[in-house]
């Protein structure tokens, strides 16, 4: 790669109908904060599964995006999931073995919302499947029905945890987020690291301190709007850094005579 490429950003997508159609579907918040990093490049949810390392070599960062559905509970040992909850098989075999490679490898990971409890599964962690009927636990879901500027408006604090990567980022200790979701972190992967916590306990954000390359996870959604907001923005600065590092190292190896 040259140092005037633009690095390539792949971003995850879900498998969804959409009228008659079966789909492949990104948010278009996900894709406009990827290409802050990059060039976005959409992942389609394939049945078939999808050559990891194929991919891998392409990418020099990866965007794992939230969703109205749910990681499938036989991946961490879960109870069965409740009448009417969504799931998306096609994705979960997409990204939970991307996740391992990519991690692997050193490629970049951003990982929100659903995408965030994918890299706690796929590193071994297991999730609460309905934390607002835990006792002792916050209603993390948004407004139903109303405006989106309200659903993704600010709804609560998180606790920073100091020494890790959020501090060395330069974060506040203490900042607010929106909140959008049902499930959470039950049993954290034994490699990843608590980056912040909610007002009730519940990780609110990850990282990985041996991994070869940037790993990030949060709950809540940097993504909307993320210029408008300086820890969203400083979470987007984050990740384009790691990636054009990615992308130069990338580069000089391919070159290397």
């Amino acid at each position: 790669m040259s140092a005037t490429a633009v690095p390539l950003i792949g971003v995850s997508a879900c498998r969804q109908q959409v009228g008659k159609n079966s789909s492949h579907t990104v948010g278009d918040k996900y894709v406009e904060a990827a290409a802050f990093a990059g060039l976005p490049l959409i992942l389609p949810a394939r049945d078939g599964g999808s050559d990891t390392q194929a991919l891998l070599a392409c990418l020099h960062g990866i965007v794992f995006t939230g969703s109205p559905s749910n990681i499938e509970p036989h991946h961490y040992n879960g109870a069965p999931s409740a009448a009417g909850t969504l799931h998306d098989l096609a994705r979960d075999r997409l990204t939970l073995p991307l996740l391992q490679a990519a991690i692997a490898a050193g490629v970049p990971v951003l990982c929100i919302c659903r995408g965030y409890q994918e890299l706690n599964v796929a590193l071994g962690g297991s999730l609460h499947q309905r934390v607002q009927e835990l006792p002792g636990y916050l209603d993390h879901r948004e407004p139903e029905g109303a405006p989106l500027e309200v659903q993704y408006g600010l709804r609560h604090p998180v606790f920073v945890e100091p020494g890790g990567l959020f501090e060395r980022l330069g974060l506040a200790a203490q900042f607010e987020v929106n909140s959008l979701h049902s499930q959470g972190i039950e049993r954290l992967a034994s490699c990843l690291r608590v980056e912040a916590r909610a007002p009730d306990g519940l990780i609110e954000a990850v990282s990985m301190p041996g991994a070869p390359g940037f790993v990030l996870g949060v709950q809540w959604h940097p993504e909307w709007r993320f210029s408008e907001n300086p820890v969203s923005l400083r979470l987007f600065q984050a990740f384009r850094e790691a990636c054009i590092a990615y992308a130069a190292r990338e580069g000089a190896r391919l070159t290397r005579p």
